[in-house]
């Protein structure tokens, strides 16, 4: 049973799909975009460093977590047409930011699963890719050299895709389809590799998509070639949503933030296309806690009730035994009193 969430006008955050025991209530509160990522890390059941002071996102199950979140930003316009049945969630200071800190989260308290951890930007062919994901995704095409030979095989959009104004022979048309065709991809390999769910580690998507900006500063808001593009992308990224949600039997949840543009340039460590450098901890510099396993909550609550009904059972047996009459209550003593009075 899912839920959805769709967007309003102004930037956006909307949740496409979210397990039911992910709870996003109904409202027009705010979000800032800097605390993006402390709410992915919340709906994967992650701890973060300040409390997210948000009322948006409900407190969740102790007893189940997400197995994949999926979060994609579409730079260039302010909001899909998405249907508006149900609640939106507006998007305030939209700075940029990464899934970096959860990306981390993921490596050191599953280092001895295999998460699935990738984050891709195609229009900066920035990609980093870690355990499982070097292997799913190791034939995905990632540069836009590899992108465009992608889109000139067989049963790619520009064959599968009603284009109408778009042009295939456009710079800025080909680098939207280029971004669109990578979610294409990404949801087919998904499909191909449903083992994934099955992991105990949670599994981690980031996509970043720009190619509506250039569309837009090609051709403006008011053009066909926007109009068209924003239909191939919203339906693009609903299919993608249900593949994802297919793929962990509707225990994943997917974002869709949208902001026309960011209000300050991103200063990031830039990463080599097909990087898989594992994070290394050496000597806990950070003073981090110890590892814990994925099911540490459900073993934490079962000792915890176990202890307090144990501890109850003792006080009611104790109070019972000490207010005992032993003439009366008592079976041993009552069957000593007829037989002393029998002889």
């Amino acid at each position: 049973f899912l839920r959805c969430v769709f967007s309003v006008l102004g930037d956006s955050l909307t949740v496409l799909r979210s397990p039911q025991y992910v709870t996003f209530r109904d409202g027009q509160w705010p979000i800032s975009g800097e605390k993006i990522p402390d709410l992915v890390a919340l709906t994967m059941g992650f701890s973060i460093h300040e409390d997210l002071d948000w009322p948006g996102l409900a407190a969740g199950s102790l007893f189940q977590r997400p197995r994949a979140n999926a979060l994609i930003v579409v730079r260039g316009l302010d909001s899909l047409d998405f249907p508006k049945n149900i609640s939106s969630y507006p998007l305030e200071n939209p700075v940029p930011f990464t899934l970096d800190s959860v990306a981390n989260t993921v490596h050191t308290l599953f280092a001895d699963s295999t998460p699935v951890v990738l984050q891709l930007a195609p229009s900066e062919e920035r990609l980093y890719m870690m355990g499982m994901a070097n292997t799913v995704f190791e034939d995905l095409p990632v540069t836009l050299q590899q992108i465009r030979g992608r889109l000139s095989q067989d049963g790619s959009v520009l064959t599968s895709l009603p284009l109408v104004s778009l042009s295939r022979n456009n710079e800025a048309d080909l680098l939207f389809l280029s971004e669109v065709q990578v979610l294409y991809d990404i949801s087919a390999l998904l499909q191909k590799h449903k083992h994934l769910a099955k992991d105990p580690a949670p599994d981690l998507y980031s996509l970043e998509l720009a190619g509506l900006e250039e569309i837009v500063r090609r051709y403006g808001t008011d053009s066909p070639q926007f109009t068209d593009a924003t239909r191939i992308l919203t339906s693009a990224l609903q299919k993608f949503a249900d593949d994802v949600a297919n793929v962990y039997s509707n225990n994943a949840v997917v974002e869709v933030v949208t902001v026309k543009t960011f209000e300050a340039p991103l200063t990031r460590k830039s990463r080599s296309i097909l990087e898989s450098k594992q994070i290394s901890n050496t000597g806990n510099p950070y003073n981090l806690a110890y590892k814990y396993d994925y099911d540490y909550a459900v073993v934490f609550n079962i000792v915890l009730w176990l202890m307090i009904v144990l501890a109850l059972s003792v006080i009611v047996v104790s109070y019972n035994l000490w207010n005992m009459d032993p003439g009366y209550d008592s079976i041993i003593y009552r069957m000593t009193n007829q037989k002393i009075r029998m002889d």
